[in-house]
C-alpha cells in the first residue's frame, strides 16, 4: 500500500464516526449527551408551563423577607426579624459545624477501634468487635434519639449546681455538662489577638512540616529523629511566648450559674452534642472496619522486617504499616465523610436547626416556595459533597504509588 492510499485512509470522513473505533465512542457519547439535554429541557419546559398555568413562578425574593422564627443554636447573630436568607446561612453554618466535628471524631473513633480490633489482647479485640457490630447494624436515626435521651436523662440540670452542697459540680470551675447542653469558656479577643492566632496556625503548619521532614529523613537516610517532644515544643513555645509578650491579648469568659441557668461562655446545646456524638460513633464503626482491612492488606513481612531492625511496635504501626494502609483506607473514607454530611439532615429529630430544618423546613412551610427551597438544598449538599471529594481525592493521589 503506497503513501497516497494511506493518506486517503487517514483522511477524516463522516462514515468514520460509526465505522472507526477511534471516533465511535465519542459519537455515542455525543448522542447520549444530546438526548440528556433534550430530556432535561423538556422537563424544565413542562415545569415552567405547569407553574404558569397554576399562576406560579420561580422566584427567590422570599429570601429577603423576615423569617419570623428563632434558632436556638447559632454561630452568627440572628433574631426572628432577620431575613430567610440569614436563617439559611445560620442553618448552613450549623450543618458545616456538625459535619466538621463529626468527621474529626469519627476518624478518631474509627482509627482507634480499627487498630484495637487487631490487638493481641482478646478482651480488647472482642470489645471493639461488639462496638462495630452493634453500631453498624442499627440505623443512625435510632442512635441519635437514644443518645439524646440518655443525655437528657442522666446529665444534671443547671439547678443541680446550686446551693452550698450542690448535687453536681463544674469541671475545673470552667466546664459544666448539663442536660441542656455543655457550657465551656468563651475566648475574648483583644488587641494583638490576631498575631497570636497567626502564630498558632504557623505552629501547626510547622509541626506537620517537621514531621514530614523527619519521615523523609528516615526513609532516605535511615535516621530516626525524635519527633514527639520536638513537635510539642514547636506547637506550644512560639504561641506562648507571643501570647505573654503581647500582654495576654486573649482572655476567657467563664460560664457562671445565674438564676436558673448558666450565663456567659459558649453554650453547646444538647441537640448539637447528641447529634455530633451519634454521627461520630456510628460512622466510626464503619471506618474501623476499613482501617482493619487496610492494616491487614499490608504484608506481614513488612512488620516482621521492621521488628527485625529493632523498631518498637508503635513506630512500626506509625511509620511502616499505616502509611501503606492509607492507600486502601482513604478511598472509602471519602464516602463516610460524605455520609456524615448528608446524615446531618436528621438533626431535626432532636431539635437541632441545620439547613434542612431552616431552609427545607420552617422557611419552606412559611413561604410555600417548595421548588426554590429544594433546589437550594440540592445545590448546597452537591457543593459540599463535591468539595469534600475534591479535597480527599487530592490527598488520595498524593499517597498513591507512583509508577515509573
Amino acid at each position: 500500500m503506497n503513501t497516497s492510499e494511506l493518506a486517503r485512509r487517514d483522511k477524516f470522513q463522516f462514515s468514520m464516526l460509526l465505522n472507526d473505533k477511534r471516533y465511535r465512542s465519542y459519537t455515542f457519547q455525543f448522542f447520549a449527551l444530546f438526548i440528556l439535554i433534550c430530556a432535561m429541557a423538556y422537563l424544565g419546559k413542562n415545569l415552567l408551563e405547569n407553574l404558569a398555568a397554576a399562576g406560579l413562578n420561580i422566584s427567590y425574593s422570599f429570601l429577603g423577607e423576615p423569617s419570623g422564627y428563632d434558632i436556638n443554636q447559632r454561630l452568627i447573630e440572628y433574631n426572628s426579624q432577620s431575613t430567610h436568607l440569614r436563617a439559611s446561612i445560620v442553618g448552613v453554618l450549623n450543618t458545616l459545624l456538625v459535619a466538621f466535628l463529626g468527621c474529626i471524631a469519627a476518624t478518631f473513633f474509627g482509627v482507634t477501634a480499627g487498630i484495637l480490633r487487631l490487638s493481641n489482647n482478646w478482651i480488647v479485640a472482642k470489645l471493639m468487635m461488639i462496638y462495630v457490630e452493634i453500631f453498624r447494624n442499627v440505623p443512625v436515626l435510632i442512635w441519635i434519639l437514644i443518645i439524646h435521651s440518655v443525655f437528657l436523662a442522666f446529665l444534671p440540670q443547671p439547678k443541680a449546681f446550686r446551693g452550698e452542697n450542690p448535687e453536681a459540680t463544674m469541671l475545673w470551675d470552667a466546664f459544666a455538662f448539663t442536660g441542656r447542653g455543655f457550657y465551656i469558656p468563651k475566648p475574648i479577643f483583644n488587641d494583638g489577638s490576631l498575631i497570636v492566632i497567626i502564630t498558632f496556625i504557623l505552629s501547626i503548619i510547622g509541626v506537620f512540616a517537621f514531621r514530614y521532614y523527619a519521615r523523609q529523613k528516615l526513609y532516605s537516610e535511615g535516621k530516626l529523629l525524635e519527633t514527639r517532644w520536638t513537635s510539642v515544643a514547636i506547637f506550644f513555645i512560639p504561641t506562648i511566648l507571643i501570647y505573654f509578650a503581647l500582654g495576654n491579648p486573649i482572655t476567657l469568659e467563664y460560664p457562671e450559674l445565674k438564676g436558673f441557668n448558666f450565663k456567659g461562655g459558649i453554650h453547646a446545646r444538647g441537640s448539637l452534642i447528641s447529634l455530633w456524638f451519634a454521627l461520630s460513633i456510628y460512622t466510626g464503626a464503619f471506618i474501623a472496619e476499613v482501617v482493619r482491612a487496610g492494616i491487614q492488606s499490608v504484608d506481614k513481612g513488612q512488620s516482621e522486617a521492621a521488628g527485625a531492625l529493632g523498631m518498637r511496635p508503635n513506630f512500626i504501626m506509625n511509620l511502616v504499616i499505616l502509611p501503606q494502609a492509607l492507600r486502601v483506607i482513604v478511598p472509602p473514607l471519602i464516602s463516610f465523610y460524605l455520609n456524615i454530611t448528608k446524615n446531618s439532615s436528621l438533626a431535626l429529630a432532636v431539635g437541632y436547626m441545620d439547613i434542612t430544618g431552616t431552609l427545607g423546613g420552617i422557611t419552606l412551610n412559611q413561604t410555600g416556595r417548595a421548588i426554590e427551597a429544594v433546589l437550594l438544598l440540592m445545590l448546597f449538599y452537591l457543593v459540599i459533597s463535591l468539595s469534600i471529594s475534591a479535597i480527599m481525592n487530592v490527598y488520595n493521589r498524593s499517597i498513591m504509588l507512583k509508577e515509573r
